[in-house]
């Protein structure tokens, strides 16, 4: 069985996320200095978990995010960022730059509603989850190949230290406890992956994960929490395990989602 590590992160404020204004990809707007906040903040929860792989969305959210995690991080400050187009949040076409009002307002006159109401230009949500899909079965043939080839991700370091970094913050439970145990004979991680990227592109990946891969959840997490977008900077874990190789599904366990805790001493900058 091969075990790895998935965190996902939501990018920082901008001013038009406060403004309820849609970005979507056209709108390349940098995070607010709320949101500079949000990804130290982000940083400083995660400063001791070893990631093996970085990515993240290519848009500037999501770029200035990740660079805020990554300066406070004690192991992975150096670390390559592998910018990926499959990270990008949903695209809305004619929608973007407007208020999220006015989408809903459009979306009432063709006789739908949001977020399955698709503008003109705009991504469906059957395309987006297909790109998160598409991603994710990526992520999942690079770590088995690198699996495979039985490299040494931290030189000196045992693999069972990505374990260890982890549940030293995430809400893992007595149930989950085990499994980071090693004498409970789960494999160790061979790796520890995060991601930055978008709220709605977020939603959709996890509910590909629920529906299409039954993920399995922890009891903490309610169904608002599983209909709801990410908070900015929201922290998601999930555990992938694969028992032979790419040939069947992954088996997944979230251990939380939208996870905010590190928030609670962040300041609004007006």
């Amino acid at each position: 069985m091969t075990r790895f590590a998935l965190t996902v992160v939501r990018h920082g404020e901008t001013r038009l996320n406060k403004e309820k204004i849609i970005q979507g990809q056209g709108v390349d707007a940098p995070i607010s200095e709320t949101g500079l906040k949000q990804a130290a903040a982000a940083g400083l929860f995660l400063n001791n978990v070893k990631f093996t792989h970085i990515f993240s969305s290519d848009l500037t959210r999501t770029k200035q995010t990740v660079h805020g995690i990554l300066e406070k991080n004690k192991f992975c400050r150096d670390m390559t960022v592998k910018y990926d187009s499959r990270l990008r949040e949903r695209k809305y076409g004619v929608a973007e730059s407007r208020a999220l009002s006015e989408l809903r307002a459009m979306a009432k006159a063709a006789g739908e509603e949001c977020p399955a109401f698709t503008p003109p230009g705009g991504e469906t949500l059957d395309q987006v989850k297909m790109r998160g899909k598409d991603f994710f079965e990526f992520l999942c043939q690079l770590i088995l190949k690198e699996a495979g080839q039985k490299e040494q991700f931290s030189p000196g370091t045992p693999s069972n230290c990505l374990e260890t970094s982890l549940a030293e913050i995430f809400p893992l439970g007595k149930n989950y406890a085990s499994k980071f145990n090693s004498d409970s004979g789960t494999p160790e991680l061979v790796a520890s992956v995060l991601v930055v990227s978008h709220g709605a592109y977020m939603k959709s990946l996890f509910n590909y994960f629920l529906t299409d891969l039954k993920c399995s959840l922890p009891a903490t997490v309610s169904e608002s929490e599983l209909m709801s977008v990410s908070p900015n900077t929201g922290i998601s874990l999930f555990i992938i395990n694969f028992e032979k190789g790419m040939e069947a599904k992954p088996t997944i366990q979230c251990v939380c989602m939208n996870l905010h805790d590190h928030l609670s001493g962040v300041t609004e900058t007006h």
